[in-house]
């Protein structure tokens, strides 16, 4: 796999396999050769560390989309007026298309304005108001008479792609939407996906919770909000650089051990298609560890497998189990761990996924514990059983998150009629886990509570 992925010349992405993924315009996912360097080179500069830490800051997914995505600050309270000239407000726009990104991969317009389907219609209107607003943001930031120091992608982008001087990279309005949404959409649902499949097994796993806890509890012993500074003082987003260089700060050795874990074992892309550019070979080997070539012509589909390569055996110890603790180890094993791709195709937006997803994990282990919900019907089961049964496709996740005793101890609560415990559900199953950060409500004292 490390051959193909890093062989860009060689190994192509069958674009037309993501043709679906360009509604709003083309974009650096759906793009190779010549196109896809223009749009690298305006994109790749936006990921920067100052949007990181708007990132960090931001904390919500859906806030996250508006401030870092969009430059909008959105929050639970403002945004209720419908401006003038629109249908929705930008908030329920923004928040309706995350949540409908598949009805509108597979409706066609048509299908969306027309069916007899409520969910469908507004679909389509949120994406033709988003446009419009984004639209709207584009003019207003071109005919800006002071232009302000702004980190959001967009921004980025759009400054990135005025000031290209030879006019090589300057992409139009619709290429411009088209990356910022499927960076935006792609990551958020990337972060989704991980943190509910991160909250099962660390619910499952209590041990690893509690060293989680502890590690974080070290930290913040005075009772602090983590801070983006404290993921900066890792100098490379690999758990055992921070043990080697022996950093006197914790906070993410084990929070970045714990989510590549759980990416491990469930990438939120289980596939990566390419395609071969020429003729070619590939060498393997067999069962008694010769090499064996094989040939690959041109034209070739391959896929790679990232499920079956994260659970071989020959490359991870205990494939089945959770272990952080092996990502903690100099020498664990890169080059079979590629949940973000890998290559110069390599996934662009990983520090901004990366942030996002660290920033909501630390300050929920910091203050709940979680746990798998006790039902008398599956009092009798054993360890193996109610594993399957919590990653088993279902209406909704069982689990509880109930108050760490330290953080009870410094915060004045009242969480309201919710009480102490709150259920974490997702909209359909484990898979569909984009409902899990766009349900999420602040309450008072800072208690994060789930609720369906």
């Amino acid at each position: 796999m490390k051959e193909i992925t890093s062989n860009r010349l060689r190994f192509l992405k069958p674009v037309e396999q993501y043709g679906a993924l360009s509604f709003f315009g083309h974009n650096i996912v759906a793009s190779e050769g010549e196109e896809w360097k223009r749009y690298r080179k305006v994109t790749a500069p936006a990921f920067s560390e100052p949007n990181n830490k708007l990132v960090w800051d931001e904390t919500i997914a859906l806030f996250v989309i508006g401030a870092a995505g969009f430059g909008r600050r959105i929050s639970w309270q403002d945004d209720l007026v419908v401006p003038p000239g629109h249908k929705m407000t930008f908030k329920d726009a923004l928040h309706v298309a995350s949540t409908d990104v598949i009805i509108k991969l597979i409706c066609s317009d048509w299908v969306l304005k027309y069916a007899p389907f409520k969910r469908l219609n507004k679909c389509k209107a949120a994406y033709d108001e988003l446009e419009q607003y984004m639209l709207e943001m584009i003019a207003s930031r071109r005919t800006e008479e002071k232009k302000e120091e702004r980190y959001d992608l967009f921004s980025s982008m759009l400054d990135a792609s005025a000031d290209d001087l030879d006019g090589g990279a300057k992409m139009t309005d619709g290429e411009l939407l088209g990356n910022i949404f499927i960076f935006m959409l792609a990551g958020h649902e990337t972060t989704a996906h991980t943190l509910c499949y991160t909250f099962a097994l660390l619910a499952l796993y209590q041990d690893e919770q509690e060293t989680l806890y502890q590690h974080i509890k070290s930290v913040l012993a005075d009772g602090r909000e983590p801070r983006y500074e404290d993921m900066n003082k890792l100098t490379q987003s690999t758990a055992w650089v921070a043990r080697k260089n022996c950093f006197t700060v914790p906070l993410l050795i084990d929070l970045y051990s714990v989510f590549y874990e759980t990416l491990r074992m469930f990438p939120p892309a289980g596939n990566i298609p390419k395609v071969a550019a020429e003729d070619t070979t590939l060498v393997t080997h067999n069962s008694a560890g010769e090499p064996v070539i094989v040939p690959v012509p041109q034209g070739t589909y391959l896929t790679l497998h990232l499920v079956g390569m994260h659970y071989h055996p020959l490359y991870w110890n205990d494939p089945a189990m959770f272990k952080p603790a092996r990502f903690l180890a100099p020498d664990f094993p890169r080059d079979a761990f590629l949940p973000f791709s890998g290559g110069a195709r390599a996934c662009l937006g990983r520090r901004f996924f990366e942030t996002e997803g660290i920033a909501i994990l630390t300050m929920l282990i910091s203050k709940f514990k979680i746990e798998v919900k006790d039902e008398s019907e599956f009092a009798g089961e054993s360890f193996e059983e109610k594993k399957a049964r919590i990653f088993q496709s279902r209406e909704g996740l069982t689990m509880t998150f109930v108050i760490c005793p330290y953080y009870m101890n410094m915060l004045s609560l009242n969480t309201g009629p919710s009480g102490l415990c709150a259920s974490l559900w997702s909209s359909k199953d484990v898979n569909s886990a984009t409902q899990v950060l766009l349900n999420v409500v602040a309450i008072q004292a800072g208690v994060w509570v789930y609720i369906k």
